[in-house]
């Protein structure tokens, strides 16, 4: 996953956020607006989401599972991001990606 937000181009927000008001917008579950994050990391960010959902529920992380929750959701990604994607979780496993985490800032050191 490391991909770096330094100056990304800008971009309009994906169609499916305006599509679902209740649901928290992308800038905020990834904690950076999403105009700032380039179309390979918001297809890189959408199918994240969606093989959380399916590991969640319990089903298995398949591209076409991917796919399919993502246009479900009004989006698109590139066609190779839920293949690479299904392939990384089927090697690694999706409990060992979860415990590594991502980036992201670190805890207060210890008192």
């Amino acid at each position: 996953f490391g991909s770096s937000l330094g100056s990304a181009p800008q971009h309009s927000p994906p169609a499916c956020a305006e599509r679902f008001p209740r649901v928290p917008p992308l800038a905020t579950m990834a904690n950076v607006p999403v105009e700032s994050l380039s179309k390979e990391q918001q297809d890189e960010l959408l199918c994240t989401y969606a093989a959380l959902i399916l590991h969640d529920d319990g089903a298995e992380v398949t591209p076409e599972a991917m796919n399919n929750l993502i246009k479900a959701a009004g989006c698109s990604v590139e066609g190779y991001w839920p293949m690479l994607m299904a392939k990384m979780i089927k090697n690694i496993g999706m409990d060992a990606l979860i415990k590594m985490g991502g980036g992201g800032g670190g805890g207060g050191g210890a008192a």
